[in-house]
Formats: C-alpha cells, sequence, structure tokens
C-alpha cells in the first residue's frame, strides 16, 4: 500500500499534494525521486492534481498534459467504466492493494499494471481525494533496448546452411505460425527467436523469454500461467504469468525439452485451446502471443524415450528451424572472427585490425564444442590481455596447434566445471598474476567490479597461493 494514504494533507486549491512537512525536500522531489512506481492524486471531481516521473515514464503522458484532466481520459482503461479500483476507493474508503488494470499508452500501446489506490484525508475524516502508486508488470526477460538494437546483420554466417536459414527469416516471422528452432548450445537460438519477433507483425508487442530448465519445477507453471491469490501458500497478490505477459508480442520457451511430462500436457492443451487459466483461478485467458520454442534435446530421440509427448513435438514442429554447429560450417569463423573483433573493439575501447594467420589456423581446426559461443568467449579473453593492433597466439588460452576435437586445456579442480567456466577462471588468475595480486588492478583490467571478482575467486576456490605474486 501507498505510504501516502497515512498523511496529513492540505490543498492548495484543487491541487492535492501531501503535506510532507517533516522531510527536509520539495514535495515533487520526493514523489519524483524517491519513488519507483508511477504516482497520482486526483480531487473528488476526479482531475488529477499531481502525476509524477514514473507516471509520466508509463503512460507516455507528460505532467502538463494530464494535469486537471479526468484520470479516465488519461488511462483510458476498461475498468474506468466499471470495476475501477479508484471508483471503489473513492466510494466506500477502501484501501486496495495489487489490482490489475490494462490501461492504454498515449502511443496506443495497451500495457499491463498492477495499481494500489487509497483515499487521501484531512483532519475531521474530511476526503480530500485518492491517491494510486501503480507499476507496469514486465518480464525480466524482456530485454526491449537489445531487441530494438538487434537486425539480421546480428546472424553471421556465410555457409550455404546459414545464408538459407538467414534468407528464410523474414518468410518465418510473417507467417506467426508456431517455430520450434533445434541446435547445440551456443549456435545462436535465442538470436534467431529475437529476429523472428523482430521481423514479424507482433514486433512492437513484447519479446518475452522463458528458460524452462532454469526455473524450480515447483514454481515453473506459476511463472508461465500466474496464479491468482491464494492459490499457495505465499501467493500473497494476482500474478500474471509469462504468457499474459507476452499478450500482443512472442513468448519464447527456451529448453523446451527439459519440460516435464505434467507440464507438457498443459502447454499441450493451451496450444490447442489457444487459452490458458491461472493457478488457481477459474478465468479463461485468450492465448494472444506467437509461441517461439528451442532446445538443445534431441526430441525424436526423447520421444523414443517417452520423455516428450509426440502431440506436443508435432503442435510445436510446425515450422522447424535447425541451427548447425560451428564444426560442420567452419567456413563461417573467420566472419564470425571479424563480426566478434568488431564488437569487442567497441566494448573494450581498442583498435584490434585483425588475427594472427597461425591464430586463425588454430581457430578453424577446433571442434568447438561450445559452438559459437564459445569463439566468442576465447576472443574476449583475447582482448583482456591485447595490448597491440593483432591477435596472437601469446593472447589465447593454453592451447595446442593441433587443437581438433578437444576442450581447453585448462586446470580443472572440479571436473564438473564447463570449459567456458575453466576459462575465466584460467582469465582470473592470469589478471592477478599481472597485477602482483592487486584485487583492484585485477577488477579494472577484467572491466568488473571488485565484488564481482571477490564472488568469481569464491566460486572457482581461488585463493592467493593459486597465482604468482
Amino acid at each position: 500500500m501507498c505510504a501516502l494514504t497515512s498523511l496529513e494533507c492540505h490543498p492548495p486549491g484543487d491541487e492535492l499534494i501531501p503535506s510532507l512537512k517533516f522531510l527536509d525536500l520539495p514535495q515533487s522531489q520526493i514523489l519524483d525521486d524517491y519513488f519507483p512506481e508511477g504516482v497520482f492524486l486526483i480531487n473528488t471531481r476526479w482531475q488529477v492534481g499531481y502525476f509524477n516521473r514514473r507516471a509520466e515514464e508509463i503512460t507516455g503522458f507528460s505532467r502538463d498534459e494530464v494535469m486537471g484532466k479526468f484520470c479516465w481520459d488519461v488511462f483510458r482503461a476498461d475498468q474506468c467504466q466499471k470495476n475501477c479500483p479508484m471508483r471503489i476507493t473513492m466510494s466506500t474508503g477502501e484501501v486496495l492493494v495489487d489490482r490489475e488494470v490494462e490501461i492504454t499508452t498515449k502511443s496506443g500501446v495497451k500495457r499491463l499494471i498492477m495499481v494500489n489506490t487509497a483515499q487521501i484525508k484531512r483532519p475531521g475524516n474530511v476526503v480530500l481525494g485518492g491517491v494510486e502508486t501503480f507499476h507496469h508488470l514486465t518480464c525480466p526477460e524482456m530485454d526491449t533496448e537489445k531487441l530494438e538494437n538487434q537486425s539480421l546483420s546480428d546472424i553471421v554466417g556465410v555457409s550455404p546452411r546459414m545464408q538459407e536459414i538467414i534468407q528464410s527469416l523474414p518468410v518465418i516471422a510473417a507467417a506467426d505460425s508456431n517455430v520450434l528452432i533445434q541446435g547445440e548450445s551456443g549456435t545462436g537460438k535465442e538470436l534467431v527467436a529475437r529476429a523472428l519477433h523482430l521481423y514479424s507483425s507482433r514486433r512492437k508487442g513484447p519479446f518475452v523469454a522463458v528458460n524452462c530448465s532454469a526455473i524450480p519445477e515447483n514454481l515453473l507453471e506459476s511463472e508461465l500461467f500466474g496464479h491468482e491469490r491464494g492459490a499457495f501458500t505465499g501467493a500473497v497478490a494476482n500474478k500474471p504469468g509469462r504468457f499474459e505477459l507476452a499478450k500482443g508480442g512472442t513468448l519464447f520457451l527456451d529448453e523446451i525439452g527439459d519440460l516435464k511430462p505434467e507440464l507438457q500436457v498443459k502447454l499441450l492443451r493451451v496450444l490447442e485451446e489457444k487459452a490458458f487459466m491461472r493457478v488457481g483461478g477459474t478465468r479463461r485467458i485468450p492465448l494472444e502471443a506467437r509461441i517461439v520454442a528451442a532446445t538443445n534435446v534431441d526430441l525424436k530421440e526423447a520421444m523414443r524415450q517417452g520423455r516428450f509427448r509426440d502431440d506436443l513435438y508435432y503442435r510445436l514442429f510446425t515450422v522447424p528451424i535447425h541451427l548447425p554447429p560451428l564444426r560442420e560450417k567452419r567456413e563461417d569463423i573467420p566472419i564470425l572472427v571479424k563480426y566478434f573483433l568488431e564488437q569487442l573493439n567497441r566494448k573494450f575501447n581498442k583498435r584490434v585490425r585483425g588475427v594472427d594467420p597461425k591464430v586463425m589456423k588454430v581457430l578453424c581446426r577446433h571442434a568447438w564444442p561450445g559452438n559459437v559461443r564459445e569463439l566468442q568467449h576465447v576472443l574476449e579473453y583475447c582482448f583482456v590481455f591485447a595490448k597491440g593492433p593483432l591477435i596472437t597466439e601469446r593472447h589465447l588460452p593454453r592451447l595446442e596447434s593441433a587443437w581438433v576435437g578437444r576442450e581447453l586445456e585448462l586446470p580443472l579442480a572440479d571436473k564438473a566445471v564447463s570449459p567456458l567456466q575453466a576459462l575465466e577462471k584460467k582469465t582470473i588468475l592470469m589478471a592477478l598474476e599481472m597485477t602482483q595480486g592487486s584485487k583492484q588492478e585485477a577488477a579494472r583490467m577484467l572491466k568488473i567490479s571488485r565484488s564481482k571478482l571477490w564472488r568469481k575467486m569464491r566460486l572457482y576456490h581461488i585463493s592467493d597461493k593459486d597465482f604468482k605474486k
């Protein structure tokens, strides 16, 4: 509930600004700079008397545009005429918490917000108006800035298979059918999914990504479908799921092959009925998002073993895309190197022109079990230590020329550590050696915070005795 509800207020005319004299700050600064949520105040005639900066960001309206207007002319929500939380609060005095409202922004985009409402009173229980705080319901995986900066040029490859994929993406994007992207880890499945969204008619809607293997099994159903207050212990408020947050856009279900059988059944029902219900809910919510799924699992083998449903596979398999591993498209390695060098030059503010021919030979011979992602990490490792315009063999991790089909030859105290983690550990050790053990200088060299360096050292069990000072 908004803390403003307990404050004594005195209105200058029709303006409703709480009396905040106990803080030595201007009132507008308090609401603008210290409230992470949108805040607006109305008088008893339903006219907006205050509108903070976060409210401007969420709605698209400036403060000057809304002052004195009726609140329903600003938010333009279906609930404005019925079941309006503010209307209920103003008529009953009830404080409402975590009520969902779908508003229309200034640009015409539908946006789901969560609101809290309360009356504002002066001494003597005289109602002066109402206050509402609200925040935009977003998903942490929804990286809008990254998506807007992406284009098909970010999907790099000159091999026949990659050229075929690149040329087909605009056609697949326009079809609006379910898509299943298959390929090993590190081949760029999410990059392709984002490109499909960007070039589809849904590009102005959200791109919501869910890693089905990263969310605990007991929470995944709630994360996907949402839940109602009281649906289970800890469900203290209504919460929309990822299917709901992706309305009008694309829902990317990554690692779909790791989905448990019970959730496979529920996902199949959603795809067939084009609707779903929240956990603990009774209202059917229409599915208004395009489904793009991805996996590094061999789903045909998983079906043979009974770990993946045949009917769900064919529902998702409407349009299949298979991304080849890097070892099967070695002709793409030089252009990928060039692409990543351009990115890393911008990131590290360097001017590395290329790699030594001997280094390129090593890179082209490697089996790349981590695929394009591994290549990117190896090049970033080189950039940490490259001082001149060329990456040479001395900048590479400790590797051999006959590197074909072998993992990185890096010291692993724990065999469960992946090659990329081993590479990161080796990078940290080398930075500590080069700075004679100075954590501050090593963190600066690695372009990370000192606290993050300490966390990495604890993760990899690195102590002072592990490197030469």
